[in-house]
């Protein structure tokens, strides 16, 4: 079993015994989905998840979302934004420290000189391996945006 998904295990312990809602129903939405990834894992051969998978389901989790804030903010929505905000914040306690925008920028440039060829896609797709987990793709894509524009 993943270190990662050792701690959200002992955190909904604790969260039960604290009886914070928020918590506990967070927590319990992302072991499910640790879970539905480990059986289709199963099929693969593997069963047991590795903290890479645990981030890239946390990643997910969240991505999914920040979609529901963009759909709640269209529909006027203000507290169930607020109530999605604050899983988020719950779940990225979970992720590794995130790149900040000059050491994706670093990244990018290193790939892009590296690559004579000025494809997005693929200096997209090395940034992204290179930070697995360090760095949301929206964020990534900008700066790989920028680079290349200029």
């Amino acid at each position: 079993m993943a270190n990662i998904e050792e701690g959200i295990k002992a955190d909904l312990k604790a969260a039960m015994q604290e009886k914070k809602e928020e918590t506990i129903s967070t927590l319990r939405l992302v072991i499910s989905a640790l879970r539905n990834k480990e059986i289709s894992l199963r099929t693969a051969g593997s069963a047991e998840l590795t903290d890479e998978q645990v981030i890239e389901v946390i990643s997910s989790e969240i991505k999914k979302r920040n979609d529901s804030i963009e759909a709640y903010k269209q529909g006027e929505r203000k507290d169930l934004v607020e109530k999605e905000q604050r899983e988020i914040e719950i779940l990225k306690k979970y992720l590794p420290t995130q790149a900040n925008d000059e050491e994706i920028e670093r990244v990018v440039r290193e790939i892009s000189d590296a690559n004579a060829e000025k494809n997005f896609g693929k200096i997209m797709g090395q940034t992204m391996a290179r930070l697995k987990g360090k760095a949301d793709g929206n964020r990534v894509g900008e700066i790989v945006k920028k680079i290349l524009g200029s």
